[in-house]
């Protein structure tokens, strides 16, 4: 730490904005959120839209195994279970678009809770297999409860509706997502400023010491759970809103992989990290299908030998920034901050 960067009070160490640039960058930040689709084509806005998604689900994850140490492979499972309940409440009901995202979050949560109860006897590689479980039975009830979920069918969905607008193209969803996930990251980011947050901080460094202290691990552990699993059921929500059908291939395992992913890549503990993390591999399966099609007039055999690659490329960056920057694309951002911040003036 240098010595600007000491804090005078508890206020100013808690606060989120630390210096007026940092409120001139976000403002910057905003408005070129705002004014991206009005210059992006639909291929630009269709990625916007999925990094958006992308970027509420990693968060999520990121307050359970980032913050609180807990490690799930059921994001792909509470994702779901919140496509889902937004599929069959705006089948069966007329309840507006906003109200049947909230039911589907908190439904999320709820099944995050029952999922959560092994945890405070099992944590490690231990509750990544039974949150493995728990997805893998989430996903047979998807393909199995024919009169809700539709089996392998799947349902199919209207489009959203609000304030009187149908929310039918990818444009007009930008506009729903994208301010929504900012959103949710700053409620993230507050939460980590109260006792809540604090308390999932304390039992990720060391559980039994916090409970010496007074916390109670089980219900802040089923607290994570249950915001993770939120954050997880909105996202699932707006996916089956974007794509307007939901299966039980739309949430596979590799799904719940690719958010543990992010998370490590981007920076655990870090909710920029689960933002770059997030964009960052939202763009890895594009960027391989612009290499295969190049690939493909020299090489014919090039989609059958990609097509398996993106798993093997998930895989290799988790173990690459684990070994190599444990602390991911967040802790590289602030490398890059600090040198700009010193030039030219660098020890």
């Amino acid at each position: 730490m240098r010595i600007g960067d000491a804090k005078q009070s508890y206020e100013a160490d808690e606060a989120i904005w630390t210096s007026s640039t940092q409120k001139i960058w976000l403002a910057i930040f905003l408005f070129a959120l705002a004014a991206f689709p009005f210059f992006a084509d639909s291929y630009l806005l269709y990625m916007g839209c999925l990094v958006g998604i992308a970027v509420i689900s990693t968060t999520g994850l990121n307050i359970l195994t980032g913050f609180t140490g807990l490690i799930s492979l059921g994001q792909a499972g509470f994702m779901g279970v919140g496509g889902y309940t937004v599929a069959w409440l705006s089948l069966n009901t007329a309840l507006p678009f906003p109200v049947t995202l909230l039911l589907a979050g908190l439904l999320a949560a709820a099944v995050g809770i029952l999922v959560g109860l092994p945890s405070l006897r099992v944590k490690g590689l231990y509750l990544a297999i039974a949150t493995l479980a728990a997805s893998v039975f989430l996903h047979f009830i998807f393909a199995q409860w024919e009169s809700v979920t539709g089996g392998m069918g799947g349902l199919s969905l209207e489009p959203a509706h609000l304030f009187g607008l149908t929310l039918q193209s990818d444009f007009e969803m930008y506009f729903v997502i994208v301010p929504l996930a900012v959103l949710m990251v700053l409620a993230a980011k507050n939460v980590f400023r109260t006792r809540v947050g604090r308390a999932f901080i304390a039992i990720r460094d060391r559980d039994i010491s916090a409970e010496i202290l007074g916390i109670n691990l089980l219900r802040y552990k089923l607290m994570s759970f249950a915001l993770s699993s939120f954050y997880a059921g909105v996202a699932g929500g707006l996916f089956a809103y974007f794509y307007r059908v939901v299966t039980p291939e739309s949430f596979p395992l590799s799904m719940s992989i690719f958010y543990l992913a992010a998370v490590i890549v981007g920076g655990m503990g870090n909710l920029l990290g689960g933002i770059l993390g997030a964009a960052f591999m939202t763009l890895i399966p594009e960027a391989l299908n612009l290499l295969t099609a190049a690939l493909t007039p020299f090489y014919p055999n090039a989609p059958i030998f990609m097509s398996p690659m993106l798993e093997i490329i998930f895989g290799a960056l988790i173990v690459g920034f684990l070994i190599f920057e444990p602390h991911g694309l967040a802790e590289i951002w602030h490398r890059i901050r600090r040198f700009f911040s010193l030039w030219p003036f660098r020890n």
